[in-house]
């Protein structure tokens, strides 16, 4: 159980950043949910989510500008990042390369790319890796060791997994070794030719926000296979009605003397009986039809153990308020993916969000860190 302190976040909007370019085919069903890192050279780098006929999704890649004060106002398209080739990213005619989330990991001095790679077996976590943010090469999907003794007695494999985050710097695992720690969704359902569903130890069916470990010393040589993780916890179930369906990550934790601030999206309404995955793998060219609001909210985890919630907010720090947010390819959505730490113009307490609106746009709001 999170201690609810009384920090305020106020989040102010600046506006939409990116939005599709009517002369792009590749663009015609939305830009959204942009991976956000800033290059060796200091500027902001975006990696938005693109979709096109067929809910086929590439990761583009672009260059964030700003005004005279500092407020981000567009993004220059510099062609794209990733375009779904492998099997594990293709399904018949469509596939999807999505929602990446980038960071810079300095115990390898590299870029690290987690995005939803969707197949036939539905959405899974995977990774690509770059030393420059211009060439990407990828690892795979993120392989989920099945712990000796766990607490949960689960198979992630057997899931649909979306929402991987990974920290931008070691943490102490479980077992104390400074670690890669991944944050990630699975989705509690029988998948497939499987009879799997709750995991067993898990006591809120609903889908949560699972953290899972990497120890460095299993990355010595780097990123030359896929990613194996271990000791799998749960992080924090819905706990509000506007978290009601589901909780996700939403952007890359940044360190603060608080501890680890971790802006999040939660879920409410209803779904469509037809919106689940299985309907989509039959039908990759629907685009999704969902009767729910996305909001954010924001969780502080501790330095020492990150699998323990220090603070979380009750209500959301942001909801669909404005007409890009609320009217769309899917309504009502705001969805954090990426968040800038604003010291570049001596602000170091402002923190930028970058969010997708509606599934259709970006967008930009800015909050600065409680006392």
């Amino acid at each position: 159980m999170a201690f609810h302190m009384a920090f305020d976040f106020t989040f102010q909007r600046m506006g939409t950043v990116m939005e599709p370019d009517p002369a792009n085919p590749d663009e015609s069903m939305g830009v959204l949910n942009p991976g956000i890192v800033r290059d060796r050279d200091g500027a902001l780098r975006a990696f938005p989510r693109i979709v096109g006929p067929r809910n086929f999704s590439r990761v583009g890649c672009g260059l964030v500008t700003f005004d005279s004060s500092g407020n981000p106002t567009g993004v220059q398209r510099q062609g794209y990042a990733l375009e779904p080739q492998p099997s594990y990213e293709r399904h018949g005619e469509t596939g999807g390369c999505e929602d990446p989330r980038v960071v810079y990991f300095p115990p390898l001095d590299t870029f690290l790319m987690t995005y939803a790679a969707w197949g036939p077996s539905g959405p899974r976590v995977a990774l690509a890796v770059s030393r420059d943010l211009e060439t990407w090469r990828r690892t795979g999907r993120v392989d989920f060791i099945p712990d000796p003794s766990p607490v949960y007695s689960t198979n992630f494999d057997v899931y649909h997994n979306k929402d991987g985050i990974i920290f931008p710097d070691a943490v102490p695992g479980p077992d104390g070794r400074p670690s890669l720690a991944l944050l990630h969704r699975p989705v509690y359902e029988t998948a497939p030719g499987t009879t799997h569903d709750v995991p067993p130890g898990v006591d809120d069916p609903m889908p949560s926000i699972w953290i899972s470990y990497c120890p460095l010393d299993d990355l010595q040589d780097g990123f030359h296979g896929r990613l194996r993780l271990h000791h799998h916890h749960c992080l924090a179930d819905p706990e509000t009605g506007w978290e009601a369906l589901r909780i996700g990550g939403g952007a890359p934790p940044i360190l603060t003397k608080h501890g680890w601030l971790f802006v999040y999206h939660g879920v409410s309404g209803l779904l469509d009986p037809l919106d689940d995955s299985a309907h989509r793998e039959a039908h990759p060219g629907t685009p999704e039809t969902k009767r729910v609001c996305y909001r954010a909210g924001v969780m502080l985890l501790d330095t020492a153990d990150p699998r323990r919630v220090l603070y979380r907010t009750q209500l959301p720090v942001l909801e669909p308020a404005s007409h890009a947010e609320a009217h769309g390819t899917v309504e009502n959505v705001v969805f954090p993916t990426g968040l800038d730490v604003r010291a570049d113009i001596g602000c170091p307490n402002r923190v930028d969000v970058y969010y997708g609106m509606a599934d259709s746009r970006i967008g930009a709001a800015t909050f600065t860190l409680p006392e």
